[in-house]
């Protein structure tokens, strides 16, 4: 190979200099701190709160009288919503794209082209929505009104392959543009994407999807209906049980009982958080200090051996050096049994300030609890059970395996609502003790 740099007056068939090293070594140093100058003033712009995006997400426009500042755009921002809308009603992304694509809705890509925005080509097929598209939308933190900086990199001024970074390393700024979606059904999608459900091979996703698990084993319980007999038949079993029968029992359960018995607690508890507000309030907080002092504890003892964990691989580390020296471990061992308490050191070191984080912040409950009682307050009579009011309000429900006395059937749920948790309902006494002070008090207040 013949390099010819005309203005450095190389040429390799003529022989190099003994400059040409210094020249190289000049240069990179210039491109390496003339990048570090452009990524300290994109710092210091992202800093400001300043959106580093050169192009807004799909849903808003640039003003044009401040180029900084984000305006709704109305046609777009509609799709963002009924995205949202059916992330919420128990749909995927792909069903989501689909239903899309059936309804001719014009991709990010395609709209703005149509409003003459710069932008890559339109896709060959029009309307060709894809799940990936889907999955950004539904991810990106700007659509309840923050900026978002810093969430990706490059790896070096070389190499402009983008990296993303860790979340905790995401600069948020609130509020810095109008919303498109609230915060609560925002957070309630991401809690709905960590726990994505699967469709079965027919097609269909139960509202209980990804919300049951076994009182067991912890695990999953599937979905399973086919076309092969009636809605009325589809049930949920164990998934440890589906892969090994050993693990755990089926705990099988009809997804129409799990239906029966969620709508009439959720009848129970919205009418008694209705009718007795601060009775409920007062035993929620009760209950959540016994249980947080468990859960904090469990943490503290955690976290106390992960650090004793590191300093012990530390130590092995140490020996293990020392037996490879006076060759009782091969070199090939001795690499292997490194590297591997070393990512176990690196997976713990990186584990442990997310816990001294959890345990300095999780302290008060007060806050749930009030949300949960004004969510409640909104339903005004509940009849039946829907994808957004069964997502909005269900944490998770545990399934206990079945018990026979008698002759008959037993089995047990328990149900754990959003920022509360289990919510145990008086007892007839104890209502009928309510009624009684609630008599005595307004008898109080007429005669006062």
């Amino acid at each position: 190979m013949r390099y010819i740099a005309i203005m450095d007056n190389i040429d390799t068939d003529k022989g190099l200099s003994d400059l040409v090293p210094m020249q190289d070594l000049f240069n990179e140093w210039h491109a390496k701190n003339t990048i570090q100058k452009v990524r300290n003033v994109f710092r210091s712009k992202g800093m400001s709160g300043v959106p580093l995006t050169t192009t807004p997400p799909f849903g808003y426009m640039k003003n044009p009288e401040n180029p900084k500042e984000w305006l709704v755009d109305k046609p777009a921002a509609k799709v963002v919503r009924q995205i949202f809308d059916m992330c919420v009603a128990g749909f995927g992304p792909t069903h989501i794209a689909k239903k899309l694509k059936a309804a001719e809705v014009m991709t990010p890509t395609e709209y703005w082209n149509s409003i003459g925005r710069n932008c890559s080509n339109p896709p060959a097929k029009p309307f060709n929505w894809c799940s990936a598209t889907v999955v950004d939308i539904l991810s990106k933190q700007e659509y309840i009104g923050d900026t978002v900086n810093f969430r990706g990199t490059t790896k070096s001024f070389k190499n402009k392959k983008r990296v993303e970074r860790p979340q905790e390393e995401w600069k948020v700024f609130k509020n810095t543009h109008p919303a498109i979606v609230d915060e609560e059904t925002f957070l309630l999608v991401q809690e709905l994407r960590e726990h994505r459900r699967r469709p079965t091979k027919s097609g269909i996703v139960s509202m209980f999807s990804g919300l049951l698990y076994c009182a067991d084993c912890g695990e999953k319980l599937y979905y399973s209906v086919t076309n092969n007999y009636k809605r009325e038949q589809a049930y949920f079993f164990c998934s440890a049980y589906r892969k090994n029968s050993d693990v755990c029992s089926a705990h099988y359960i009809r997804e129409k009982v799990v239906a029966e018995i969620v709508l009439e607690s959720m009848q129970r508890v919205f009418w008694y958080v209705q009718s007795f507000e601060k009775d409920f309030a007062r035993k929620q907080m009760t209950v959540f200090g016994e249980e947080k002092k468990k859960e904090l504890s469990e943490k503290r003892r955690k976290l106390a051996q992960a650090k004793e964990r590191v300093k012990e691989i530390d130590s092995l580390i140490q020996r293990i050096y020392e037996d490879n020296v006076v060759g009782k471990i091969s070199d090939e061992r001795f690499v292997t049994m490194s590297m591997a308490f070393e990512e176990e050191q690196q997976k713990l070191k990186s584990a442990i300030p997310e816990m001294d984080t959890y345990l300095e912040s999780e302290t008060d409950k007060t806050d749930s609890l009030q949300k949960f009682i004004d969510k409640v307050k909104r339903v005004t009579q509940l009849t039946e059970l829907t994808p957004e009011i069964v997502h909005e309000f269900i944490e998770k429900i545990v399934v206990s395996k079945p018990e026979y006395r008698d002759r008959k059937r037993y089995q047990t749920l328990e149900i754990y609502y959003n920022g509360v948790g289990i919510v145990r309902e008086p007892t007839p006494e104890e209502m009928e003790e309510l009624f009684q002070e609630r008599l005595e008090s307004r008898k109080s207040a007429k005669t006062a």
